[in-house]
């Protein structure tokens, strides 16, 4: 369903994006990847680019064709790095990529985002999220943190927070909907990727383990890209502004246990 399609994944230099790239490229698609370093096997054409600094999205559409089908999001840092950092890169940086790489989407295309179960406290925490969010273009991020109280302790899952409740957002904006680009999230749990090991320094072993032990093992960038790109195609034209958990069933589990079933 991809035969033909360009698709620009970032973070294509390991885990999960090397794996998307990888498939897609399998699929039919023509790949562009977006990484800070290059990948050690590359697929399709690269782009070097730092999400994390806002001088680098105007090069970024500089230098993608004028028409691109697709746009994952996968690119992502684990919060070892503190707070300021994380939400640059993981929910600011992505966005301003997304608002610059917007204009050449064409009509029908789609944007993923790849979030995290560790956003699942959005919700529980609406007030703060929408107020991060209404925070406008890429911001002084470690002044924004400070306003809300936002330390370096819940670095990554506020900003799984702040990215799923901005897809539903985006999803609406007219930068998007007008021209039927279609904005969704996939939420991984625990997957074997090279920044586990950091996820278990900043979550804790107890977390994680938890969480692993709840679904029976980790996932594998293998299990996460088909979804994402399965949101890429055509196949997935009506389904927009939606997170889906692909976790192993870790988000029904938590449910259940929140619910006593």
């Amino acid at each position: 369903m991809l035969l033909g399609k360009v698709i620009v994944v970032t973070g294509v230099a390991s885990g999960i994006g090397a794996r998307t790239a990888e498939l897609a490229a399998a699929m039919g698609a023509d790949v562009i990847g977006i990484d800070r370093q290059a990948p050690a096997h590359p697929v399709g054409a690269f782009v070097t680019a730092d999400l994390g600094k806002p001088e680098s999205f105007a090069g970024i559409a500089e230098h993608l064709p004028a028409r691109i089908d697709a746009l994952c999001n996968v690119a992502g840092v684990s919060g070892n790095t503190g707070i300021a950092q994380t939400l640059a890169i993981n929910f600011y940086g992505l966005r301003a990529l997304t608002h610059a790489v917007a204009p050449l989407l064409r009509e029908g295309g789609a944007v993923v985002n790849v979030a995290s179960i560790a956003g699942f406290g959005w919700r529980a925490n609406l007030d703060r999220a929408r107020a991060m969010i209404d925070v406008e273009g890429f911001p002084d991020v470690a002044s924004v943190a400070a306003a809300h109280g936002a330390t370096d302790e819940i670095a990554y899952p506020l900003s799984k927070e702040l990215l799923l409740l901005w897809t539903i957002r985006a999803a609406h904006l007219p930068a998007f909907k007008q021209r039927g680009i279609r904005v969704n999230a996939v939420s991984p749990g625990p997957v074997q990727t090279p920044i586990l090991t950091q996820f278990r320094a900043v979550l804790g072993d107890a977390r994680v383990d938890s969480d692993i032990a709840r679904v029976g093992r980790s996932g594998t960038p293998a299990d996460i890209a088909p979804s994402i790109l399965y949101l890429c195609s055509d196949g997935a034209r009506w389904i927009n502004g939606a997170n889906i958990p692909v976790d192993g069933g870790l988000e029904a589990a938590v449910n259940a246990e929140a619910m006593q079933f």
